[in-house]
């Protein structure tokens, strides 16, 4: 039986190899699905003076999008988001990501905003709260400030219709 062990181990190995080359990594599983949003405060992306918490949003279906000015997934998804922001279907907020180089609130200026408040996360403490790995991720977050959906990668027509209306109709809003 000595002798067939590394073979049975090689084999065990491959088959989680093989598995995991079917899944999707738009499709990471989140911690935080069910569960109340992390909690935090943040001045808005040129205005220091105001703030945004989530706990503005109770008694709101809404979505957080983080994003930063340097991710061109980002950019890819914005005219989608814009879309949404004028039909008023849900609203947005946009967590402006790790941007060192103080760009969002000019470049929202220039292109438009979707968004009805920019909250700075500059360190990305935020991000790291809510396991953000990268830009853009989109949390969908009931009334009571449960989170119900995540997605990574960029939002166009056909992620919302597949994934984000059924949710919404799904929470009444």
């Amino acid at each position: 039986m000595k002798r067939w062990l590394p073979l049975v181990i090689f084999l065990v190995l491959v088959g989680f190899f093989a598995k995991g080359l079917f899944l999707n990594p738009h499709e990471v599983p989140s911690p935080f699905i069910g569960r109340t949003a992390p909690a935090f405060t943040l001045p808005l992306a040129g205005n220091a003076n105001a703030s945004f918490s989530p706990s503005d949003m109770k008694g709101k279906v809404w979505i957080l999008n983080v994003w930063a000015p340097w991710c061109s997934a980002c950019r890819q998804e914005h005219g989608y988001l814009m879309q949404l922001a004028q039909t008023g279907a849900v609203q947005i907020v946009g967590l402006n990501w790790k941007d060192a180089d103080r760009e969002a609130a000019s470049l929202l200026t220039r292109i438009g905003s979707p968004y009805i408040a920019v909250p700075d996360d500059l360190d990305g403490r935020v991000g790291i709260d809510y396991g953000v790995t990268g830009t853009p991720e989109t949390y969908l977050i009931d009334r009571e400030g449960i989170v119900r959906m995540k997605h990574i990668g960029p939002i166009d027509g056909e992620v919302w219709i597949k994934k984000f209306e059924p949710k919404l109709k799904e929470l009444g809003a």
